[in-house]
């Protein structure tokens, strides 16, 4: 600890969690009681010139949120400023919607739901509040109407997912960071600050080492530096992300554009269009103004490129898609002829062990990077965002009792690595088990949709509904085992 009563904390990367981690910590109330209480002192070190996150759509459930109230109440307030609801904004729709996408639009079986609630299959021209309107123009009935689609036929079943009032509401990322950059004080964020290395200095202290030849001392890292986290590869340098064989083309839509195509009520709400090693995502973002069109593809090949996207052409993806059904179809028509492909790489094939070592914890991405198929890998990183929070708040207090400050801050990142293991492998290893389910390449479920619906609300259920006051309670009892043991 520096001579003058402060707890020094380095976190590694200015993207979403490590923003999201700098406020929560210093949100931190100060001790009035004590006169000369110790404080923490964040410093942010982002390589980029800019703060800046990759991608378009980001998720958060009500867990996530609520994890952002408890460390700033004002971080949930930027989410709600930001978020896209699904289906009409004075009426949203809290449905995920999952359809065969391959097979859909020729028939099937109807079955009924009430409105709001879930069902095993609906079919969108039966009964019940998930109906679509039976307006539409085809290529053989040219019916119009003020629903109508150019030329896409509508028919089949639709399941139907409910995640409850804002149980999973969506934003633009980059509008979202944009939000809470705005919370955070000067002077906190310093850019073009490449980590290359660190090391313990006899005091107990770190020594980080910046590309720039610049060196700082703290008392703790944090590295929130994503699924490249040279942070992570200094630890175990063993265990690297790996190329899933899936990439996913994404585009952005004019909202007024996809209406046009496919119809309002379709194009305002978020569907999942399963088949055979291959799925398609669609949902509103930006304030309804875009619609966002992700399209997965296995790929049997490694992948070569340097980064993790490159550009392609919209005849890849129709080519891609060529022998899947009208509806789908109609979407890719609806892509700009030029867009990029993004490599799906995960932590699933090696796992690090633990999430901390010392005075140094991986959090987000770098302790656990999940393919997208949950859209749960950001909130996986709010808890645990939340998780240091308890687990450092703690620490500090005790530091005022007496307790040793590294002895301390070993105590709290070794809580929270105990604590947010179990989870967060879970998801990486779901994550990618739940796409093999949208890909019909689960050899139990097959093409069957019926399982494969069951198959994804199970798994849907287990990341929405988390029991975030256990977790805190959890940390703090894990922090005392861990100080004494």
């Amino acid at each position: 600890m520096s001579t003058d009563n402060r707890i020094e904390i380095a976190i590694i990367g200015s993207g979403l969690i490590g923003t999201l981690l700098a406020l929560g910590l210093l949100s931190i109330p100060n001790p009035t009681t004590d006169s000369n209480p110790t404080t923490l002192r964040m410093k942010v070190y982002e390589q980029s010139a800019t703060t800046h996150e990759l991608g378009a759509g980001i998720g958060f459930t009500t867990c996530a949120r609520k994890c952002m109230t408890l460390m700033d109440a004002r971080i949930a307030e930027c989410v709600a400023r930001v978020a896209t609801h699904n289906g009409e904004a004075e009426d949203p729709d809290y449905c995920m919607r999952f359809v065969d996408g391959f097979r859909t639009y020729t028939g099937g079986d109807c079955w009924g739901t009430s409105k709001g609630g879930e069902g095993g299959g609906v079919d969108v021209r039966g009964i019940g509040g998930d109906r679509y309107p039976d307006r539409f123009e085809d290529n053989n009935n040219n019916r119009g109407g003020e629903d109508e689609g150019n030329g896409v036929h509508v028919s089949g079943k639709v399941y139907k997912l409910y995640a409850g009032p804002r149980g999973f509401e969506g934003c633009h990322r980059g509008q979202f960071l944009d939000e809470v950059m705005k919370l955070m004080p000067e002077g906190v964020v310093e850019y073009n600050k490449r980590v290359e290395g660190y090391e313990y200095l006899p005091s107990g202290r770190i020594q980080l080492r910046f590309s720039d030849g610049g060196r700082v001392e703290c008392d703790l890292v944090l590295a929130c530096d994503g699924i490249k986290s040279l942070i992570r590869t200094h630890l175990y340098p063993e265990t690297k992300p790996q190329y899933t064989h899936q990439f996913a083309f994404r585009g952005l839509v004019p909202m007024s554009t996809a209406i046009s195509k496919l119809g309002r009520y379709r194009a305002l709400r978020q569907h999942m269009h399963c088949g055979p090693r291959a799925h398609v995502l669609h949902f509103p973002i930006a304030k309804q103004q875009l619609m966002n069109v992700v399209a997965f593809v296995q790929d049997p090949n490694d992948w070569t490129q340097s980064g993790m996207t490159a550009p392609a052409r919209k005849s890849e993806v129709v080519d891609a898609f060529r022998e899947w059904g009208p509806f789908v179809r109609a979407v890719i028509d609806l892509l700009p002829e030029e867009l990029d492909k993004w490599a799906v790489f995960d932590t699933y094939d090696s796992p690090v062990p633990k999430y901390a070592d010392g005075s140094v914890a991986l959090v987000g991405d770098a302790a656990h990077a999940s393919s997208p198929h949950h859209g749960a890998g950001a909130g996986m990183g709010v808890e645990d965002a939340l998780a240091l929070v308890t687990a450092i708040r703690r620490a500090r207090e005790d530091v005022d009792r007496g307790v040793e400050v590294n002895g301390a801050l070993e105590a709290a990142v070794r809580a929270y690595s105990r604590v947010r293991y179990e989870r967060s492998q879970w998801l990486v290893r779901s994550s990618r088990e739940v796409g093999w389910t949208y890909e019909w390449m689960d050899e139990s479920i097959g093409a069957d949709m019926d399982r494969a619906f069951a198959d994804i609300k199970e798994r849907s259920h287990r990341v929405w509904y988390f029991n975030v006051d256990a977790m805190v309670a959890e940390v703090e009892r894990q922090y005392r085992w861990c100080l004494w043991n």
